[in-house]
């Protein structure tokens, strides 16, 4: 019988590519999800009954226990940019991440692999990066083999940052950024997904690996490059930190208040992440020693932001028969 392999997060952005590789390589896919009926869609990346969605609430044993039942393997994709309720950065990146592989460490379970980002530090100036090393550390704690890996930001078609700014662009004129001097080394989603699967097969060996893609810019530069490929001109401003602090609690406080209704836009902790680079530190395990070479923003941007050119997927064409004119 084909082996199996829980995916924790299976859905989201980064879970449904290695959920896809898996079933790809002949593995059967459990996708552990909080809304099973809102991932069907994942049960077309294999044969019939290869790829099930079920439910899993990580912040209970005996949840995260049941959907582990039976499997070689965990992968867990499960994190977060935003407290709401709940959904805290301790309960789900340090106590989820830590409550999955004690689980999995109870059950047998020799190989787990977990997501955690670049900038994970316990002596980070945002929650966020506070809880991904704290998650990492309750991880290793019972699963000291496991292979844990550490994104830089990651792009893809469905990605919320390059598709997020893209649709800015196409509102007015200015397009604000806070951190527009913080530096980044954007990595292409099914180019983590190869390496999860490498450490569910047992080819990666256990550590911890820094993973960014081989294009190194600034906010502000990615946003120019993101603009080029809509072609598109923009005036990118941007927003100092104080100022976004003041918007990030204006922001907060309003959403509050309005019990949800005012969205999120920023928060105090997604600027303090901003005023920091998210790039490898170059002490840890990267896409080298898994030898696999790491994908050009260029070779993908274009594939999926084509919808917000103006003249769209045709854009090129129409230039190209303009300078045949002329």
């Amino acid at each position: 019988m084909s082996k199996l392999v829980t995916i924790y997060g299976g859905s989201g952005f980064i879970g449904r590519y290695v959920a896809r590789r898996m079933a790809k390589a002949g593995w059967r896919v459990r996708v552990a999800v909080r809304r099973p009926n809102e991932a069907i869609f994942v049960k077309t990346y294999g044969v019939v009954g290869q790829v099930e969605p079920i439910f899993c609430n990580i912040r209970d044993d005996a949840s995260v226990a049941q959907s582990m039942r039976g499997a070689d393997a965990v992968v867990n994709c499960v994190g977060i940019l935003q407290e709401a309720g709940r959904n805290t950065f301790a309960a789900v990146q340090t106590d989820g991440a830590e409550r999955i592989a004690r689980m999995a460490a109870t059950a047998g379970i020799s190989q787990m692999v977990h997501f955690s980002a670049i900038g994970a530090d316990l002596e980070s100036v945002s929650d966020y990066g506070r809880s991904k090393a704290a998650g990492e550390a309750g991880v290793l704690a019972h699963m000291p083999n496991a292979v844990i890996l550490r994104p830089s930001i990651v792009f893809g078609a469905e990605d919320k940052f390059f598709n997020r700014f893209a649709g800015m662009s196409r509102i007015g004129p200015i397009l604000p950024i806070v951190g527009a001097d913080t530096e980044f080394q954007p990595v292409f989603v099914d180019d983590l997904a190869q390496a999860a699967v490498m450490g569910v097969t047992g080819t990666a060996a256990g550590g911890i690996y820094e993973l960014a893609g081989p294009e190194r810019d600034s906010f502000r530069g990615l946003m120019q490059r993101m603009l080029d490929v809509v072609q598109r001109r923009r005036l990118i401003v941007g927003i100092p930190m104080l100022a976004a602090r003041l918007m990030a609690s204006a922001f907060e406080l309003g959403h509050k208040l309005s019990l949800g209704i005012v969205p999120l836009a920023l928060t105090r902790d997604q600027v303090r992440s901003l005023s920091v680079d998210n790039v490898p530190i170059g002490t840890e395990l990267g896409f080298a020693d898994l030898g696999i070479e790491p994908t050009a923003m260029e070779s993908v941007l274009p594939e999926y932001l084509w919808p917000f050119r103006v003249s769209g997927q045709y854009a090129d064409i129409k230039a190209s028969a303009k300078n045949l004119k002329t």
